[in-house]
């Protein structure tokens, strides 16, 4: 008859939420599983790692960091996150900013090119720099006709990171944006604003999380980067090598002492993952517990 509902029979509706889950057995053992792999190739070697870095005293583990070979590769490492990061966050916020709030011809092509970096290997990437810039490359008769160095160089290095660091930020923020939508700034264009203004006041505060995010995880890869920097520096003690290729050289040298200092500097990049994954954790909990706190509201102003 019309208006009148079915109801489940009490059995049947048990029997669907039963059938929705998974036994405690598959459960546990997913869980098992999750944590012995996490356990067995993310845990013990980070442990692994401070072992060995403090295996020979903690004297020996800051000596080692005081070398200055050492001191010169943190440094070197420093100079060129501090340079690609902020280059790579201007061009993620303008890439995110177009993809997001602009049609235009050509925009798949522009995503699919941020993406780029993650399809080519490292030192894929570094072989085409040194293809262009080299001695023996497209351009090297008219660098060195200017004395201009590029590989085995500061340029070269930081040619490399900023390539394989560029998709971090955009990647973090188109999706938000998109989320976002326009509404908020045509509102603004319509209260007068400008086009900075309203970027700087509607479409940055409401994708700040997203852009730290994106900037924290372009810090790290940056200062963790190997293979691209491996191929365009030459890996000069003192002058060209990076954090992670300081590792590299003293892990593969003959004596123990060298081994163990390899460890000691490796813990400095193991510091810095830590470090990322509590900043990590954190804004995804402010992002979280904001969103909560806007849902609410608009809950309780219907």
């Amino acid at each position: 008859m019309a208006g009148l509902t079915t109801r489940p029979l009490r059995g049947d509706t048990a029997k669907s939420q039963r059938g929705s889950e998974e036994t405690p057995f598959i459960k546990w053992l997913l869980i098992c599983i999750a944590l012995g792999f996490v356990g067995v190739f993310l845990v013990l070697p980070l442990i692994n790692v401070f072992y060995q870095a403090f295996h020979n005293g903690i004297g020996f583990y800051f000596e080692s960091l005081r070398e200055p070979d050492t001191l010169s590769a943190i440094q070197l490492t420093l100079v060129i996150t501090l340079i690609a990061v902020p280059m790579n966050a201007f061009f993620g916020m303008a890439a995110a900013w177009a993809v997001a709030k602009f049609e235009f011809r050509g925009k798949a092509l522009l995503i699919t090119l941020i993406d780029l970096p993650f399809a080519v290997s490292p030192v894929v990437a570094g072989l085409v720099f040194v293809v262009w810039f080299g001695r023996q490359g497209f351009l090297g008769n008219w660098l060195d006709a200017h004395d201009i160095h590029i590989i085995f160089a500061l340029p070269g290095m930081l040619l490399a990171t900023t390539f394989v660091t560029v998709p971090f930020v955009a990647r973090e923020l188109i999706p938000l944006m998109q989320a976002n939508g326009t509404d908020q700034e045509q509102a603004a264009l319509t209260l007068g604003a400008n086009g900075w203004q309203t970027f700087w006041y509607v479409t940055l505060p409401s994708s700040k999380w997203g852009l730290i995010y994106g900037i924290i995880l372009c810090n790290a890869r940056a200062m963790g980067e190997f293979g691209a920097v491996s191929v365009v520096s030459g890996a000069i003690a003192g002058q060209t090598e990076t954090i992670p290729l300081r590792v590299d050289k003293l892990f593969h040298s003959a004596t123990s002492a060298a081994g163990v200092a390899s460890f000691a500097v490796a813990s400095l990049l193991a510091l810095l993952a830590l470090l990322t994954l509590v900043i990590k954790s954190y804004l995804e909990w402010r992002t979280e517990r904001a969103y909560a706190l806007a849902q609410r509201s608009e809950s309780n102003s219907a």
